[in-house]
């Protein structure tokens, strides 16, 4: 095990970081506009269901918003403890 493979792991793990994050906040993004769209449009249609429709857009808005969170976690967690260098340290002690 030499410093190139781990800085290897590393440098693959940032990218990978990086994909899963803009994923993330573009899932999140596309998320919202759906929910403000189809909730503006369920209002336009029935106006005196506005409460409820409000109530259930802020439930799942809510809901969605946590999505980015959770994946903001296992990115840092594979970005600061990286599992896969313990992985490698772990097949080289095998051989």
């Amino acid at each position: 095990m030499n410093a190139d493979m781990i800085a290897m792991i590393y440098a693959y793990t940032a990218v990978g970081v990086g994909v899963i994050l803009a994923a993330a906040g573009l899932g999140s993004a596309i998320g919202w506009g759906l929910i403000c769209a189809k909730t503006l449009e369920g209002i336009a249609r029935q106006p005196e269901m506005r409460p409820a429709l409000m109530t259930n857009m802020f439930i799942f808005a809510g809901l969605m918003e946590s999505f980015p969170f959770i994946i903001l976690a296992f990115a840092m967690w594979f970005l600061f403890a990286n599992p896969f260098v313990g992985a490698l340290k772990a097949a080289i002690g095998a051989l």
